[in-house]
């Protein structure tokens, strides 16, 4: 079963992406160019990513006190994808890059993540230097950023630390003025880094020249101490090997140690590190080496990015990229796991059809996918992952919306991805991990033996619930600040979009039900948001910020299915469109019902769990 086809109906019949060509930026392209990078995509997936998927699971990253090691699988799927120009593919010509729409480039990347997201492609070295486009010093951008871009760098995001974890305000890695020329080094203001930080996925290896960490940190203020909250955080560049104005390494090896490897459940093939900055392992000298420090090391040098104390909202940039990542990492191993139970469930035998009389023994035997539980399984696989897949889609076509759109359309665009974020990375890292639990459902017993890959990308798609920021972090962000901001204008344009689709589906006999239901639902979120509100008080508000998103996931998720099924009959009537019509029904009547239970906590603001002392527990 490809997954090529989906892809070109949500593109093409669903998004009109190939209407993008329209547009000045992309005027070079047409559907024929945007079909030879996907079929570059899906050939570089098939030949260097699916075959070692579990090779890299059971032959983990290991550190031989030098050097991360790595199957030579990995080198090599690394060096296609980044020969394949993917890293640069939204660039100018000018840089190197293709000038795709970031549409095409997320649905490319699609091949890659359900192929194996665990030797993983190129999302956070590319999140990395679109960072460094955005925010860098015309230097910082040339010297870094290009380099990423071409596949001679790779790039990591630095934030959590061991004893912060997702709490920014505590971070504790320092950054002192390196000596009085600090601010004269052409590369950017130079700083001295000590701190460790953790969960830093690609943070140690061998696959590119160098690799170059965004890290956050604090610079001390007159007496000393770091300034307290996320207000005093700054970004620095942080390069494993220093380099010079040409981009050139100068044989200096930065303070950036490798203090261990994670042995995580998935991704094994990743690396994630504990990487220890300034501790003295590799000292730098120069120029200012120490000034203000307490000689235990003289730090890691850094470039600072920007403006000091501004860091952590130019690492939102890079964070909310992530975000949309994740959601397409979850999405395609949830994929994954749906067409290896379908392909299963069409060649098991495995019991009889029951009639009038019970079962006939001496009939033979009938495949599983004939039961009809097992037709409930798969057809909540497939809602499940190509719904996620839609969504994934819809938020990359507001990206170029937002970069290549008209003044109106652009803003729109910027709000609807503010407000579609959080659920675009929390409802396939849930769903589709949902999607992969039936999958091993479907297998049986075989499910969860290692000679099936079903249980690989259950544990592949567990991290993702936690990956950039957890379903808490997600919650509080939608309810607390996303459906808050400018007034609740992006949830109002949701809104707008919603009703748009309401009232054309609402014309059509077999989506009319569908129609009045998805109204109903957005009716309930929209109260159930006022009525979480209404005291005022936060930790009333919150207390049930994932139930408010896991409905509002659902109530998103509704309309984008009630979308593609007006797409679904527009199109040649087949079996494939019988299948997206039928996922789209089973949305309505199995998942969309769900609502109700997770909006009355959230409108009745219940502190069940919030004001349970721990002495209960």
């Amino acid at each position: 079963m490809s997954l090529r086809p989906t892809v070109d109906f949500l593109l093409y019949d669903w998004l009109g992406a190939q209407t993008l060509s329209e547009r000045e930026r992309f005027a070079d392209h047409s559907r024929e160019t945007f079909e030879a990078v996907l079929d570059t995509c899906e050939r570089i997936a098939r030949d260097k990513y699916a075959p070692f998927n579990r090779l890299v699971d059971t032959q983990e990253p290991h550190f031989d006190g030098e050097h991360v090691i790595l199957p030579q699988a990995t080198k090599d799927a690394w060096d296609a994808y980044a020969e394949s120009g993917m890293l640069s593919a939204a660039q100018d010509y000018a840089l190197g890059g293709m000038q795709l729409p970031y549409t095409v480039e997320a649905a490319g990347n699609a091949f890659f993540a359900m192929a194996s997201v665990s030797i993983g492609a190129g999302m956070l070295s590319v999140g990395n230097a679109n960072l460094l486009m955005a925010h860098g010093s015309p230097l910082q951008r040339e010297v870094f950023a290009l380099n990423t871009f071409s596949g001679r760098f790779s790039g990591t995001m630095c934030l959590s630390e061991p004893q912060a974890g997702s709490s920014l305000s505590d971070v504790a890695t320092r950054a002192v003025p390196d000596g009085d020329g600090f601010e004269a080094d052409p590369l950017g203001p130079r700083y001295r880094l000590r701190g460790n930080k953790m969960w830093i996925s690609a943070g140690e290896h061998e696959l590119t020249e160098n690799i170059v960490h965004l890290v956050l940190a604090k610079i001390p203020g007159p007496d000393g101490k770091l300034p307290p909250g996320v207000k005093g955080i700054s970004l620095f560049i942080v390069p494993k090997k220093l380099v010079d104005t040409q981009g050139q390494l100068t044989g200096v090896r930065n303070d950036v140690a490798l203090a261990g490897l994670n042995h995580k459940c998935g991704w094994r093939g990743t690396t994630n590190t504990l990487l220890n900055f300034g501790e003295g392992k590799f000292p730098v000298q120069g120029a200012g080496v120490g000034a203000g420090l307490d000689g235990q090391g003289a730090g890691a040098v850094g470039y600072l990015v920007g403006e000091p104390g501004k860091g952590l909202g130019y690492m939102f940039h890079m964070m909310n990229e992530a975000r949309i990542g994740v959601g397409m990492a979850a999405t395609m191993l949830g994929m994954a796991g749906y067409h290896a139970s379908l392909d299963y469930a069409k060649n098991r035998p495995q019991g009889r059809p029951m009639s009038a009389g019970g079962k006939d023994a001496t009939q033979p035997q009938v495949r599983i996918i004939e039961h009809a539980d097992v037709k409930r399984m798969l057809l909540a696989q497939k809602a499940y992952c190509e719904g996620a897949l839609a969504l994934e889609l819809y938020c990359a076509r507001l990206v170029d919306e937002q970069h290549t759109g008209a003044p109106e359309a652009a803003d729109d665009a910027r709000l609807l991805l503010e407000v579609l974020t959080p659920i675009a990375k929390s409802w396939p890292s849930e769903w589709c991990l949902e999607a992969n639990s039936l999958a091993i459902q479907v297998h049986g017993g075989y499910g969860y033996t290692r000679d099936f890959p079903v249980e690989q990308y259950w544990r592949d798609n567990r991290l993702n619930m936690i990956h950039e920021g957890t379903h808490g972090i997600q919650g509080m962000d939608l309810l607390g600040r996303k459906v808050l901001m400018e007034n609740g204008k992006g949830l109002q344009r949701l809104a707008g979009r919603m009703q748009a689709t309401i009232e054309r589906a609402i014309q059509q006999p077999a989506l009319a039900l569908h129609a009045n239901a998805l109204a109903q639902a957005l009716q309930q979120v929209g109260a159930a948001t006022k009525a979480a509100w209404a005291t005022g008080q936060p930790a009333e508000a919150l207390a049930n910020a994932v139930p408010y998103m896991q409905a509002f996931g659902h109530t998103v998720l509704a309309w984008v299915w009630l979308d593609v099924a007006l797409a679904a009959q527009q199109a040649a009537a087949d079996a494939a469109q019988q299948g997206r019509l039928a996922a789209c029904r089973y949305f309505f009547h199995y998942e969309l019902p769900k609502i109700g239970a997770w909006l009355q906590v959230v409108s009745q603001r219940d502190m069940t769990c919030a004001e349970l002392p721990e002495a209960a527990f």
